[in-house]
């Protein structure tokens, strides 16, 4: 990925399912058979441009900016694998060393914010998206509310969190709601007795029941919010994965909910994961998803290869990253970490020639452990499963 990248690129994928093709363009999902298909798998040119004449190819003009600002580095949970982390806890226990702290101030959101509206001028933008994330950004609610509150000012159309939700409770759901907030991800790592050996408070102790609590809290506060379960994979809770759907299902109402499951890679701070992207995993992750579909929560459907807007458009053409700081990252991987920051709200961007080996993009820092090509398969085959199970039972 290079600094100077200023168009987003979507890419169209072709994957096949049992019994035909799927086409996954910026435009949609089209159902294709053999005689649509060339020799190599490639388009015939009669289905192409049938598929480019049904707007397929068209992709939609961005709107708005999308900014993203750290309101505290600092985390109450120590989860092993977590990217903020600096390393591994030597002693084996919940207190990784993590970035330096920092906590967003109202001066800093007056720069935050001048630095936003100079952007979205040059990009030609008048709607604002913010992203509200940590750390746990519910360390600091101050700073989440004044941060939208203003940026109302800024036009401000909606806003979206990532929050360990062991802190939210229905007051605070409400009065973010009010201000923008509309989508919120939470991390579950496998069922109770997994997640709460997995993900634990610094000072120790599970947090399954307080986040499911919440949530349901929240959810009943805040309905108009959409809460995205992300499901981490690994080996350590593999196998509970098919009661965590249950356990969900009976604790919160799935209608708000969409469900996603993801395998945990390694940022290089020494986190194993011995799950492979191999064929067991794949029959585990389709049999996952079609349970959730089956227990009413929303489904993620697969899609065209989507560029980042933060990261894959541009040194800050159409988003940022920006920390509590004021500094400035091309990726939330690498936002608040040593050595990694491309700029600061107050002075912009720093020359491409002192960014290029800076600016990344999402996941370019993960290590999987598996072969490029066997993880790219590996999503081909779970995506033309979840296409074939809608199709089949008229979701689709």
């Amino acid at each position: 990925m290079t600094a100077d990248q200023h168009v987003l690129n979507h890419r169209e994928r072709i994957i096949q399912g049992k019994e035909n093709w799927w086409f996954l363009g910026a435009g949609g999902v089209a159902r294709l058979s053999d005689r649509h298909l060339a020799s190599g798998g490639a388009l015939a040119p009669r289905a192409e441009r049938q598929l480019r004449a049904q707007g397929l190819y068209v992709v939609a003009p961005r709107r708005s900016y999308s900014l993203t600002v750290l309101t505290t580095t600092a985390c109450n949970l120590g989860c092993g694998y977590c990217f903020q982390n600096v390393a591994q806890d030597e002693g084996s226990g919940s207190r990784p060393p993590r970035i330096a702290q920092a906590r967003l101030t109202s001066s800093r959101i007056t720069s935050v914010l001048e630095f936003a509206r100079r952007q979205m001028a040059a990009a030609e933008l008048e709607k604002l998206h913010i992203m509200l994330f940590g750390g746990e950004p519910l360390l600091n609610p101050r700073g989440c509310r004044e941060l939208l509150a203003r940026a109302a000012d800024y036009g401000l159309t909606d806003a979206a969190m990532t929050s360990n939700l062991t802190l939210l409770t229905p007051e605070i759901a409400r009065e973010l709601a009010d201000l923008g907030l509309r989508s919120v991800q939470v991390t579950f790592d496998g069922a109770q007795p997994d997640h709460d050996l997995i993900r634990i408070r610094r000072s120790g102790g599970g947090t399954y029941d307080a986040i499911v609590a919440n949530l349901a809290a929240a959810s009943a506060a805040a309905p108009e919010i959409v809460w995205s379960l992300r499901v981490n994979v690994s080996h350590r809770n593999v196998e509970g994965i098919d009661a965590l759907l249950e356990q969900l299902a009976g604790a919160v109402d799935p209608a708000c909910c969409r469900v996603y499951f993801a395998r945990v890679g390694d940022v290089g701070i020494g986190y194993l994961n011995g799950a492979r992207h191999d064929e067991d995993l794949v029959a585990r992750f389709c049999r996952w998803q079609r349970r959730a579909v089956d227990l009413g929560f929303i489904a993620t459907r697969p899609r065209a290869h989507t560029p980042c807007a933060t990261c894959q458009a541009g040194v800050g053409r159409y988003g940022a990253v920006v920390n509590a700081d004021g500094t400035l990252s091309s990726c939330w991987e690498t936002a608040g970490k040593p050595d990694w920051q491309v700029g600061t709200v107050t002075g912009g961007y720093r020359p491409a020639e002192q960014i290029s080996g800076r600016w990344i993009a999402c996941e370019d820092t993960y290590q999987y452990g598996d072969e490029r090509r066997a993880v790219v398969s590996f999503h081909d085959a779970v995506d033309a499963d979840l296409l074939d199970y809608l199709h089949a039972t008229g979701r689709l």
